[in-house]
């Protein structure tokens, strides 16, 4: 008896490649978006003042502001205390008028508004509609740059 399949020409075609490349695809799509997250990081923020040139440049320090840090915290669910050195005040309409007068004084020493930042750093427990409050004190006492810390 003689057998078909013996005389038959097979072709070895290896081991099946699909399931690895599926595998390769999803981890390199995995570190394209990873890597795009993490550009942001690249840099560290200093106090050291920049200079205006590179080497053989003009030596002279370009002065960077420490900006406002007005710190909100919540005694209770319903109200926020925000302190910024001096200024002290419980609600946005007090706030608004004492970053108003902060901002005439600084005016008269000679600091453009558009030089003046504003940090606002809010406590864990202080409830987002809080920090809008003090976001738009600082927005309505004509405030340029307004920034936001993490929570303290």
């Amino acid at each position: 008896m003689k057998m078909k399949g013996a005389k038959a020409v097979h072709y070895e075609s290896g081991p099946n490649m699909t399931p690895l490349v599926d595998v390769v695809m999803v981890i390199l799509i995995f570190l394209m978006l990873a890597g795009s997250f993490g550009g942001a990081e690249h840099f560290l923020a200093s106090n050291v003042p920049m200079s205006k040139g590179g080497v053989g440049g003009d030596s002279s320090a370009v002065s960077i502001d420490e900006p406002i840090e007005i710190r909100v915290d919540s005694p209770s669910p319903d109200r926020f205390t925000a302190l910024a050195g001096r200024i002290s005040a419980k609600d946005g309409p007090t706030l608004t008028a004492a970053l108003v007068r902060l901002r005439e004084d600084l005016n008269r020493a000679g600091k453009k508004t558009a030089d003046i930042q504003i940090k606002i750093a809010p406590a864990r427990n202080v409830k987002v509609n809080h920090v809008v409050a003090v976001q738009e004190a600082a927005m309505l006492a004509k405030f340029e740059k307004i920034g936001f810390a993490k929570a303290h």
